[in-house]
């Protein structure tokens, strides 16, 4: 038998339970401090259980601070990469990271701690993704792109080769990147526009 704990018990803590138990994992506990019929963190602790935790979050603030927590319990975090995903040669992918399907990444790429590569995303070769970056569904990123921690690319948008987008950054869905984004901005459009500043 092989357990893992999800720490989220929301419709994303679910997807991320379907990739665990195509990884071999046949028991899965779900951890929700905010629903009674599952686990308690602290209750989950209290049981000493010798198991990997995955983070079952889509917020990034969230997920953050649920990864810091586990982590000063001592916990093991999981990285979870969905069967049908693509990973090339040189990709590294972050403690605690999860890829789901039909995912692609390619050449060279760095993937930081905690991200979400959502359903048929793809991202180009040498490609840099800072930490808690959440990826959404068709999602493509060409060559060379950078992404800073804490941002969300909204589903379907497209970046081109060589752009960077800060960190604190939301995409809206559908964009066309098409020139730098900077730190803590909403930008949306095509072609992609800053809107306002992001105060969080």
């Amino acid at each position: 038998m092989k357990q893992i704990a999800i720490y989220g018990a929301s419709g994303h803590g679910k997807v991320v339970a379907d990739i665990a138990r195509l990884n071999g994992y046949d028991d899965i506990l779900f951890i929700d401090d905010g629903i009674a019929t599952y686990l308690s963190f602290e209750r989950f602790v209290q049981q000493q259980l010798d198991i990997p935790v995955a983070l079952g979050v889509g917020n990034a603030q969230v997920r953050a601070r649920l990864y810091r927590r586990c982590r000063e319990h001592g916990l093991s975090i999981e990285t979870l990469v969905h069967p049908s995903a693509v990973l090339a040669d040189g990709v590294i992918v972050g403690e605690g990271t999860v890829v789901m399907a039909n995912s692609v990444v390619n050449s060279d790429t760095d993937i930081g701690k905690c991200c979400i590569l959502n359903t048929s995303c793809v991202i180009e070769h040498d490609n840099s993704i800072g930490d808690f970056v959440h990826i959404a569904p068709q999602v493509a990123c060409a060559g060379g792109v950078k992404i800073g921690d804490y941002s969300h690319i909204g589903i379907g948008s497209c970046i081109i080769q060589g752009i960077t987008v800060g960190s604190h950054t939301v995409i809206g869905a559908g964009s066309v990147v098409v020139k730098n984004i900077e730190n803590h901005i909403l930008a949306y459009g095509n072609p992609c526009k800053p809107i306002k500043e992001l105060t969080s």
